[in-house]
């Protein structure tokens, strides 16, 4: 049982580890546009982060020295201490990487493949990363994708999606705090509508309540049943928002839209020493209980609808809504 009393899964970590993706997105920016200001849009974005890792009282991050074995046990603890059911990765510095961490923890990590859709092979590698790497889902920072997310250049991509039954997580808005990419033609949700049309079948999961783009998932969300949404992140993006927008807000809201079963509990944590910020996930339990939802929803926040998704053989968690008689 978790700290909160509950079973808690949570669908939204990180396994420490490089990004190849933003990489390559550097490299770009710095030959278009030189070192010097990739140099100076870094330290815009590192002053931004030391602002919100102070307003959240977070301890400085450090280079990270240890294997990936270490760190993996570290982030274990980290998920026994608190009583995680199931940690769910959505990137771990490369396919291959994550999969060795999940193998080597089976019983407490999940691990989602981590590629560009618009890379060459980029269908076969997902489908290695499932039969044969073990990972169970697909993240994409859409973003970073070079074409429209509904282009049929993608479809090979969704159609292993459909094949397998992999949940597809994708953070849409701006990327990387302040200083970051702002600006990207798959930054919309809506830029996911088409996709979705056409693979009813697959479960998309929409991250951090649509990071600055909550109405356009409401009505993504209202248009194609096959969508949800996490909770996850610091929900700093809130502050921009030209009106008041609280996490209770948003909890409140896509409650009352999505329903209970297409909201998924997380809180986006991966370095150390932040390891797991558990502040993330009080706040948004304290949230569910203030806003009265039933032990049922609860559940199916926090844990069931995970189960459902990831298809996990967990006895004793509900994973459909249980109706008032």
């Amino acid at each position: 049982m978790s700290r909160w009393g509950m079973p808690v899964i949570d669908f939204h970590c990180h396994f420490p580890g490089p990004e190849p993706t933003q990489d390559r997105l550097d490299a770009e920016f710095e030959h278009a546009c030189g070192p010097a200001k990739l140099e100076r849009l870094r330290q815009n974005a590192s002053a931004y982060h030391e602002r919100v890792r102070r307003a959240r009282t977070l301890p400085p991050t450090q280079p990270e020295t240890r294997s990936a074995e270490e760190i993996a046990a570290a982030w274990r603890n980290e998920a026994d201490e608190v009583g995680l059911t199931r940690v769910v990765f959505m990137s771990g510095g490369g396919n291959d990487r994550l999969a060795q961490v999940v193998a080597a923890h089976p019983d407490r990590f999940v691990g989602f493949a981590n590629h560009q859709p618009c890379a060459p092979g980029a269908a076969a590698e997902l489908r290695r990363s499932v039969t044969e790497l073990g990972l169970s889902g697909y993240k994409i920072i859409a973003p970073w994708v070079s074409v429209p997310l509904a282009d049929h250049a993608l479809w090979p991509v969704w159609e292993v999606c459909e094949e397998y039954g992999l949940p597809v997580m994708l953070h849409f808005g701006p990327v990387n705090g302040g200083g970051g990419l702002g600006h990207a033609p798959n930054m919309d949700p809506l830029a996911l509508h088409d996709v979705a049309k056409a693979f009813p079948e697959v479960n998309f999961v929409v991250a951090h309540f649509g990071c600055g783009y909550p109405g356009e998932l409401l009505r993504l969300g209202w248009a194609n049943a096959n969508v949800h949404v996490d909770s996850s992140s610091n929900h700093e993006w809130t502050r921009w928002m030209p009106y008041e927008l609280t996490l209770k807000d948003l909890f409140r809201r896509f409650h009352e839209t999505f329903g209970p079963e297409r909201i998924l509990f997380g809180t986006d944590s991966c370095d150390f020493p932040w390891g797991y910020i558990r502040q993330y996930a009080d706040e948004q339990i304290r949230i569910l209980d203030e806003l009265n939802m039933s032990a049922g929803d609860r559940e199916l926040i926090v844990a069931g609808n995970a189960v459902r998704l990831l298809g996990l053989d967990l006895p004793g968690i509900s994973t459909t809504r249980q109706e008032a008689a």
